[in-house]
């Protein structure tokens, strides 16, 4: 249909520049970009990383403590002592000094297993990390994958436009030449200019929601919004997806459903973190300090100096805090409760939602089989009724129904290949396997 004419339509096409110029974009390749500059990716990346941390120096919460101390202080004063023995001592600005420093050591070697717990919810909590950084790179790739493919139906309406505006300049310049020959009506004229204007209107829309989608590609590749590019405009779709191996899949790889799996082990450390402060918190403790005094002469010692080792052991029990403790168990247990009913919840939404996308999956593939055999059709109806306009046999209006029912079917046959893509990358999303 391309061929129908020789009439150029450069002049439309001056935005978009020579397309043999610009990059040809991959889908390959605008993954690779977006998980190399995807901003989500990124700060999701930092927020494992925190996790990663967290876990990699829970283990010093088991360790003992070692601080230093020092202390220095000093002061003034004017002093009168009066003596048992009834002699008197007086001392006008005399300086007191206190030096002491050392270092302190303790140990907390049992406080309930709260430790222990602490360390498994940090356990727990990195695995959240991890998966919550694999999911943001799974939805930037199905975003980018979305983003490409419908760029790529707009480009095939763009095609249908480009076919249409083709056959109303054929109709145009015959209305031109029956009207100059005085064998035509300034109504059919004008009639033909009106569609063709119509039709040039529609290019031109097409042309600008191929921007739009150009510039919504390069956000999601996080790169210069102004690039300029063009794609591979085949939409491959994978039809060899069965619905219960995808179910099979859900239990151990959907994102949503581990991440609930995940909350309900952290909501059962918890228990345990609430549980063992009803046990006893045993800690060892030593130090070795130095200090050092000054007095005025007033005392009966001018200066002192110490140091030496402590050492000993303390423990303590919560006896009573009001049952404090009663309620934070109680609530921890409902808090158990909820992760359950979350985990369920998330099941069955995921379950839904895999057999709602596997049957708009389904119906689009038998659309795509119905939409193409319409399209060829539509076009090799429009092929026979040009030739008949161009021979006078029909009026124009047929001549215009046969180029609505060539963009209709075009665009039915571009949303049902969309439509499919969408439907096959949502299941691979639920099923946490999506990939090139």
């Amino acid at each position: 249909m391309k061929n129908l004419l020789k009439y150029s339509l450069c002049l439309l096409f001056l935005p978009f520049g020579d397309a043999s110029a610009q990059q040809i974009l991959s889908l390959k390749e605008a993954v690779s970009i977006a998980l190399a500059n995807n901003y989500d990716i990124k700060l999701s990346n930092n927020e494992n990383e925190i996790a990663e941390n967290d876990l990699r120096y829970g283990k010093t919460a088991l360790l003992p403590s070692l601080t230093g101390n020092f202390s220095n202080s000093g002061n003034i004063q004017n002093t009168q002592v009066d003596l048992a023995n009834g002699d008197s001592r007086e001392a006008n600005n005399a300086k007191t000094t206190n030096l002491n420093y050392g270092v302190t050591l303790n140990w907390k070697i049992f406080d309930g297993l709260q430790m222990f717990a602490n360390y498994d919810r940090l356990q727990e909590l990195q695995k959240l990390g991890e998966l919550n950084a694999q999911l943001t790179v799974q939805n930037t790739i199905a975003d980018v994958i979305a983003a490409y493919y419908s760029l790529a139906a707009q480009k095939k309406q763009l095609e249908a436009t480009e076919t249409a505006l083709e056959v109303s300049q054929v109709r145009l310049k015959n209305a031109q030449s029956r009207y100059t020959l005085g064998k035509g009506a300034k109504l059919e004229l004008l009639a033909a200019k009106v569609d063709m204007n119509t039709d040039t209107t529609q290019l031109l829309m097409q042309q600008d929601a191929i921007k739009s989608a150009k510039v919504r590609l390069n956000q999601l590749l996080s790169r210069d919004l102004q690039i300029d590019f063009d794609i591979d405009d085949d939409i491959l779709i994978d039809q060899s997806l069965v619905y219960q191996n995808l179910k099979n899949l859900i239990d151990t790889q959907n994102p949503d459903l581990r991440t609930a799996e995940i909350n309900r082990s952290i909501s059962e450390i918890y228990i345990r973190q609430v549980k063992g402060a009803r046990l006893p918190v045993i800690s060892l403790n030593s130090g070795y300090n130095f200090a050092k005094s000054t007095s005025p002469p007033t005392g009966f010692a001018l200066r002192s100096n110490s140091h030496g080792l402590n050492y000993g052991v303390t423990a303590s029990l919560n006896i009573f805090n009001g049952w404090q403790q009663n309620r934070a168990e109680k609530n921890a247990k409902l808090s158990l409760d909820n992760a359950n009913l979350d985990y369920e919840r998330v099941k069955q939404d995921v379950n839904a939602q895999l057999l709602t996308s596997y049957q708009t999956y389904q119906t689009s593939l038998q659309l795509i089989t119905l939409e193409e055999k319409n399209v060829a059709v539509a076009e090799e109806n429009l092929k026979i009724t040009l030739e008949k306009y161009r021979l006078g046999s029909i009026v124009p209006l047929e001549l215009r129904e046969a180029q609505r029912n060539y963009m209709d079917a075009t665009a039915r046959y571009s949303n049902a290949l969309y439509q499919a893509k969408i439907s096959e990358i949502s299941l691979k999303e639920i099923t946490g396997s999506i990939a090139l």
